[in-house]
């Protein structure tokens, strides 16, 4: 019987490892939803400049009384302005929207704001990403639904849809709303 080599042991044992792997992550609820350990935790710092001449907000914007939304955004991702017009919207229907603009030029920025609408009850710069660092933020535009304790309810990932708005996002801010 011929003696079987380490190397030869190599690819049968990762593609077995690589299944079990696939196989677990088909077995998740939402396969598209990325985690968030920061959901049922207070919001992190607010740590934003002030972008243009508007107000910028602060913690103690997002712990006060109502939901409202915090929306990392920037002019040159090509998502954000696919989910504009579904912000435009909640905002028109009486949610408050707080925006972070993501590594952006000022400029740039407020070009996109005056060219699209501005949703935002305020908004400010995270030049650096510091902020979208420490909320979890994995790429824009992400937006998370914060209750009136300033505890983040909701993360949700990618452009704003009409379909995300009727399925997760409302949701979301009825739970907040009812104190779930």
């Amino acid at each position: 019987m011929a003696k079987v080599s380490p190397v030869m042991l190599a690819p049968p044992l990762i593609f077995a490892g690589l299944a079990v792997l696939m196989f677990l992550g088909l077995q998740r609820e939402d396969p598209d939803a990325l985690p968030s350990a920061l959901e049922g935790k207070s919001a992190p710092a607010v740590e934003i400049t002030q972008l243009g001449t508007g107000a910028t907000f602060t913690d103690e914007t997002l712990r006060a009384d109502g939901v409202k939304l915090v929306n990392f955004w920037a002019s040159w991702c090509a998502p954000c302005r696919v989910e504009h017009p579904q912000l435009e919207a909640l905002a028109k229907s009486g949610i408050e929207i707080y925006g972070v603009n993501y590594k952006d030029k000022a400029p740039n920025a407020l070009k996109f704001l005056a060219d699209l609408g501005d949703p935002y009850k305020s908004i400010g710069a995270d030049e650096t990403g510091r902020m979208a660092l420490n909320w979890g933020v994995y790429g824009v535009p992400e937006t998370y639904v914060i209750d009136s304790n300033g505890i983040i309810v909701l993360r949700f990932a990618g452009p704003i849809t009409q379909r995300a708005i009727e399925q997760t996002i409302l949701p979301a801010i009825q739970d907040a709303q009812a104190g779930l």
